[in-house]
């Protein structure tokens, strides 16, 4: 059988920014779901100090696909090279490279290649691609962009916190509260409506109307890739006027006292939108207390009911 034909895209942009600082945002990986908008979760593998192996899950065409690449740095000639080992239907193949280039001092040039080839070369699987590849890639580059410009900014817009709590029943019946999703509208007070979609099992699309305090509702969209009785991961598609970026992680640690169920958050704050919620007179700091509370609030309410299913069940 011939070889598959090759399919050759590039795609490049200017930024006002050193470019060892593009370059490392490009090479931890682990922070694409905060920095890439098509990026929903990177599970990554050190294999020695130059190469790694990234098990990503993200959108493509309004799809989530997942595949696993094999990825080369080289931070002295500003290059990071990628093949996929594993790929994803209509994908047979797909390599690629990061060339960060230096134009003048603080100004750089980025360029993103792709090779890739269609199973069976389907003509529509080569358009998909094409499609994804495209769209995708002007993305990464605007969000690094972005990023990059406002770097110094960042350490006060964008944060952690987590939240646990300790339930004494088996691990996997506090999993299934929160693997359930669509049941919670009848087991979370604070869940107004959900609809759910896991057309691939472990792959959740869910839409939730969460009630606040104050009685008002708010619609966010997500994604979450669950990983059975060990962690599920999340990123809100269409997070709250007040964010840019929601990622989260449930964790589920045995100890000697019980399970540690953890919901661990990443926020980034929209800037544009502080001073409209909670009002004129919000600062970014006042901001950050804000978010963090509402998000926090729901987090603690969820961990309760959670504890007390699982050890109710036990009993």
């Amino acid at each position: 059988m011939p070889a598959a034909a090759q399919q050759h895209t590039e795609h490049r942009i200017d930024i006002d920014a050193p470019a060892g600082l593009v370059y490392r945002i490009i090479a931890d990986a682990t922070e694409w779901p905060r920095h890439f908008t098509p990026t929903v979760h990177v599970d990554q593998s050190e294999l020695d100090g130059h190469t790694e192996r990234l098990h990503i899950w993200a959108n493509a065409n309004g799809q989530l696909k997942s595949w696993t690449s094999l990825r080369e740095l080289d931070e002295r000639a500003g290059r990071i090279r990628f093949r996929q080992e594993v790929s994803a239907p209509p994908v047979a193949s797909m390599s690629g490279e990061w060339i960060v280039s230096e134009r003048v001092a603080e100004r750089t040039t980025l360029v993103l290649t792709h090779d890739f080839a269609a199973v069976d070369d389907d003509p529509a699987g080569v358009e998909w691609i094409t499609k994804a590849t495209n769209g995708n890639s002007d993305t990464e580059l605007a969000n690094i962009k972005a990023l990059a410009e406002r770097w110094e900014r960042m350490d006060r817009l964008a944060f952690d916190f987590e939240d646990s709590v300790l339930v004494r029943a088996p691990k996997e019946r506090a999993y299934h509260f929160l693997d359930r999703v669509d049941l919670w509208p009848d087991r979370l007070p604070h869940v107004a409506r959900l609809e759910l979609r896991e057309d691939v099992p472990g792959v959740q699309h869910m839409s939730m109307d969460t009630k606040a305090k104050d009685g008002s509702t708010h619609t966010t969209v997500s994604v979450r890739v669950c990983f059975p009785e060990a962690r599920i991961v999340y990123k809100q598609l269409v997070p709250p006027a007040l964010l840019t970026t929601h990622t989260g992680v449930w964790t589920f640690e045995d100890t000697a006292d019980g399970v540690l169920v953890t919901s661990a958050h990443t926020v980034v704050l929209n800037e544009a939108n502080i001073g409209t919620v909670p009002g004129p007179a919000a600062t970014v700091e006042s901001t950050r207390d804000f978010v963090r509370n509402a998000i926090s609030g729901n987090s603690q309410a969820t961990l309760r009911h959670a504890k007390a299913f699982a050890e109710a069940t036990d009993a």
